[in-house]
């Protein structure tokens, strides 16, 4: 089974407060998909999405305090899924979305990669993949950059979600 961790931007005056709508929201095909990524208006983490957690939060008990560095991932508030088997949707407002874009924007990534490294590289257990790994984790902080700078440029609020 494969998981996705979808980050999507939306308007604020497009958001509903209906679970069904949240879900409809991921409904689109991946060409579609594929699209709005180019365009910076979704983005789309793999397995690892946990991973890229950690890069930005911290783990604990070294978690960062509440702010932007625990949204870029994992934060927002949590809008249950209408089949409660399935993981919650998470909400980041439009400001809340515009302080994540100013934290990316100042943040250097070997500062970042500096403080996780370790954790991160562990399960893979060969000190040759670091660069393979490393390489895919600043594609990946280039790749957020973008997308919360774009969303704070339209002052977009951020839906996420855990797709299988």
């Amino acid at each position: 089974m494969s998981v996705y961790f979808h980050l999507r931007a939306v308007p604020p005056p497009a958001l509903r407060n209906s679970a069904s709508w949240f879900r409809r929201l991921f409904d689109d095909d991946w060409d579609t998909v594929r699209d709005r990524i180019g365009r910076h208006r979704e983005e789309v983490l793999d397995k690892g999405y946990l991973d890229h957690e950690l890069l930005y939060a911290g783990s604990p008990p070294d978690r960062a305090p509440d702010g932007p560095r625990t949204h870029v991932v994992l934060g927002g508030r949590p809008i249950g899924h209408p089949d409660p088997s399935r993981p919650p949707f998470l909400l980041l407002t439009a400001a809340q979305a515009g302080r994540v874009a100013d934290y990316l924007e100042g943040t250097d990534f070997e500062e970042l990669w500096g403080r996780a490294r370790e954790e991160v590289m562990r399960p893979y257990g060969m000190p040759e993949a670091e660069r393979d790994v490393r390489g895919l984790f600043a594609a990946a902080h280039r790749d957020l950059r973008a997308f919360y700078a774009q969303t704070a440029h339209y002052g977009d609020a951020v839906v996420k979600w855990l797709m299988r």
